[in-house]
């Protein structure tokens, strides 16, 4: 397929781009710095901007792909407009990758809004790391607002709680809107099996306008 990959440099856009080259895919990394993307045959790098004062630019970056992977980072964990520029940022993402006439959107997605019981949200638990709360809200309001939308066919994949370094084992867990924790209580994915099973939704759709998560 042809992709467009949105925030290729970052955390588990480097992972989601290496999955996606090995699979044979053509990629478009689009990042605000593209200097440390790998030189591939099937790679194409084009630097963009999201939340810039251009839209069209960005939807004119997607447009030919049969599928667009966002996986935005709104400046860091350290931006003190963190919350507000991942909103706008997403929102800039949805209505230029509807502008552009690309079929399909995945977003890489955050576990704070999984649910540990019926109504409570990893989120709202006592003791949820302050330094994640801006970018978890943040997350959980670009959910509900793809959950309102009827154009475009998304899917949202959140991560276990815990998004670590390691191994691709291609064996994982899938699951809906609930956290998935072993027999241990330990909720875990390394960021490779996070990007198989991204790859896996891109090549076979089964969470049309869903989200689902994954954890061993």
């Amino acid at each position: 397929m042809n992709i467009v990959l949105i925030g290729a440099t970052g955390y588990v856009g480097r992972a989601v781009l290496e999955e996606a080259l090995n699979r044979g895919h053509r990629v478009t990394a689009v990042a605000r710095n593209t200097d440390s993307l790998p030189a591939h045959a099937g790679l194409t790098a084009r630097a963009a901007t999201v939340g810039g004062d251009d839209p069209a630019a960005l939807a004119a970056a997607l447009r030919g792909a049969d599928a667009v992977i966002a996986s935005f980072n709104a400046g860091g964990w350290q931006n003190p407009n963190l919350g507000a520029d991942t909103v706008a940022g997403y929102g800039q993402i949805v209505a230029a990758t509807k502008q552009a006439g690309v079929p399909r959107l995945l977003v890489v997605g955050g576990a704070g809004s999984l649910e540990v019981a019926p109504g409570q949200q990893v989120l709202d638990q006592p003791g949820f790391p302050d330094e994640y709360r801006a970018g978890a809200e943040a997350m959980r309001s670009v959910l509900k607002t793809l959950r309102e939308e009827r154009e475009l066919d998304w899917t949202f994949l959140s991560p276990a709680a815990h998004l670590v370094p390691g191994e691709r084992t291609g064996r994982f867990r899938l699951g809906g809107d609930q956290l998935l924790v072993d027999a241990a209580g330990e909720s875990k994915i390394s960021v490779q099996d996070y990007a198989v099973a991204l790859i896996d939704e891109l090549e076979q759709p089964a969470h049309s306008r869903k989200r689902f998560t994954l954890a061993y």
